[in-house]
């Protein structure tokens, strides 16, 4: 046996047996639906809009002066007088021993400088990167770094070390 919808005269002639208690209450019933429906689609996101929006605002604003101040950084690199590249090269060969120990040894060919690390700290490799950024305008190329091993059993465990190369570009002439 099929079933099928009915048909727009099935239902009015259906409407019209009702009570028109019955009826009331069906047009009541729908309104609700069309309330529910009416609020979940159009006025509850905008409300969660309106909402969030001071929120999404801050955010956008702190981004903006984050971005403002990579901007004045970045003009202020680019006002910088460039270093002739035999003083860049002197910078860095004078920075490398005081800032980095030991560890670190400095080869230099033409415009790259090779720096080979060896059990050299991660803050004072990242300081020693920032200043020679500004002061050498020696310009990270390549690295390739591994952690130094873990200190022997019972030592107590230290700050992280380096050990591997960086490879540097400096200034062109």
């Amino acid at each position: 046996m099929s079933t099928s919808p009915p048909s727009s005269a099935a239902l009015q002639a259906a409407w019209q047996r009702l009570a028109p208690r019955e009826q009331a209450l069906v047009r009541t019933a729908a309104a609700l639906v069309g309330l529910a429906l009416l609020w979940w689609l159009l006025l509850a996101p905008a409300l969660h809009t309106l909402r969030s929006a001071p929120a999404q605002h801050a955010r956008l604003d702190a981004e903006l002066q984050h971005m403002q101040a990579l901007q004045a950084q970045a003009q202020q690199l680019q006002a910088q007088p460039r270093a002739a590249p035999q003083d860049a090269a002197r910078a860095l060969q004078a920075s490398v021993a005081q800032a980095l120990g030991p560890g670190a040894r400095l080869t230099l060919a033409g415009e790259r400088a090779s720096l080979a690390l060896q059990g050299v700290g991660a803050d004072a490799l990242a300081a020693w990167l920032v200043q020679e950024r500004s002061n050498a305008h020696a310009v990270p190329l390549e690295a390739h770094l591994t952690r130094s091993a873990a200190p022997a059993a019972g030592a107590a465990a230290g700050p992280v070390r380096w050990d591997g190369t960086l490879v540097l570009t400096l200034p062109a002439p």
